[in-house]
């Protein structure tokens, strides 16, 4: 195994990566060739959110472009590829179904292995670009604008769902608020900025951490909590302070984060904490997380470069090469679907 190629296309951003494989040492080393990424904000922006028809037109658009785009850049021939992964679950159908068809068309044209991988494992193996002693078990928060969950790593390939949102994940929280506040979509990137500037005690704002024995979230009730309040403020004529509000949010996200993940840790004794996702580039989640872990000592914390943070075909690589070294194959019968298995 020497070349991986990846194709990314489960929201909003149509990525094809080609990775390079080392396997001297204990672990694989990855090293990204190219990384091509088309950003479909612009589209969205307009409509204050990701509009899945849309999506998956821009996909189609996109994606054999960028196929010839990543091989030019890497260097590498299509002959030269030993697998091709790509993101099949969880995500938006219409999109998904641009990436797999398109991805099993060149697998099997080509005598290609053609390996299906899950997007949100695709995310926790970011981090193997760039922690090269990362392995599991560990405990991974994936946290995005589509999912918030709470994984346990037993191996590369297995994971155990331990926590989860019940309702919204985190980044369509922070989007839905900053909409509300009449930011740009996406809104996350902009309240981070903000919340710098506010006070975070501001507003009393409800826990997402469910308030039982469980590893589960609820964000759409702090969510709405914060909503609520702009909207009472806009009826009553009253100005409010923007800073403010993102602080408070801020600081009620990342309290109901560090409750539920130290619970998590402490019931599965991991002593490895991974963050990924888009919400991973948020820096007051990762300034908390890397507080928590200068605490508590045992706890060795991994977070992601920044521009792997959001969807990318170099994560799915790299998840793909553990899926193949396991010995998982699709053939022409793959089809995406819109949500992991339970």
């Amino acid at each position: 195994m020497k070349y991986i190629l990846a194709i990314e296309s489960s929201c909003d951003e149509t990525s094809v990566s080609i990775v390079r494989v080392d396997e001297e040492g204990e672990r694989p080393r990855f090293t990204i060739l190219s990384n091509q990424i088309a950003s479909q904000i612009p589209l969205h922006t307009v409509y204050g959110g990701v509009v899945p028809e849309i999506a998956s037109r821009a996909h189609a658009e996109a994606v054999s472009s960028l196929t010839y785009q990543a091989l030019e850049e890497s260097g590498v021939s299509l002959s030269d590829i030993d697998c091709i992964g790509v993101t099949a679950f969880p995500g938006l159908i219409g999109a998904l179904l641009v990436g797999v068809n398109f991805a099993k068309s060149l697998a099997f044209a080509n005598n290609i292995p053609l390996i299906p991988v899950c997007h949100v494992f695709g995310h926790a193996a970011a981090n193997y670009f760039t922690h090269e002693d990362l392995k599991p078990p560990y405990l991974a928060l994936v946290a995005s604008g589509g999912h918030t969950s709470i994984l346990r790593a037993k191996d590369y390939t297995t994971f155990e769902t331990v926590g989860r949102t019940r309702d919204d994940a985190i980044g369509e929280a922070f989007d839905k608020v900053a909409r509300v506040m009449g930011m740009p979509y996406p809104g996350g990137k902009e309240m981070d900025r903000i919340a710098y500037l506010g006070d975070p005690e501001a507003l009393r704002l409800p826990s997402a951490a469910i308030a039982d024995d469980s590893l589960d979230f609820s964000f759409s009730g702090l969510k709405t909590a914060v909503i609520n309040y702009l909207n009472t403020c806009a009826q009553k004529k009253e100005e409010y302070n923007k800073n403010d509000v993102a602080a408070s949010f801020s600081r009620a996200v990342v309290s109901s984060i560090i409750k539920k993940l130290d619970l998590a840790l402490k019931r599965t004794g991991e002593t490895r904490l991974v963050l990924a996702g888009g919400v991973a580039a948020n820096s007051h989640i990762r300034a908390a997380l890397e507080d928590y872990a200068k605490r508590h000592r045992n706890i060795t914390l991994y977070l992601p470069e920044l521009s792997l943070c959001g969807d990318n075909g170099a994560m799915i690589a790299a998840q793909a090469y553990f899926e193949f070294m396991a010995g998982r194959r699709a053939d022409t019968t793959l089809n995406a679907r819109a949500v992991m298995d339970d």
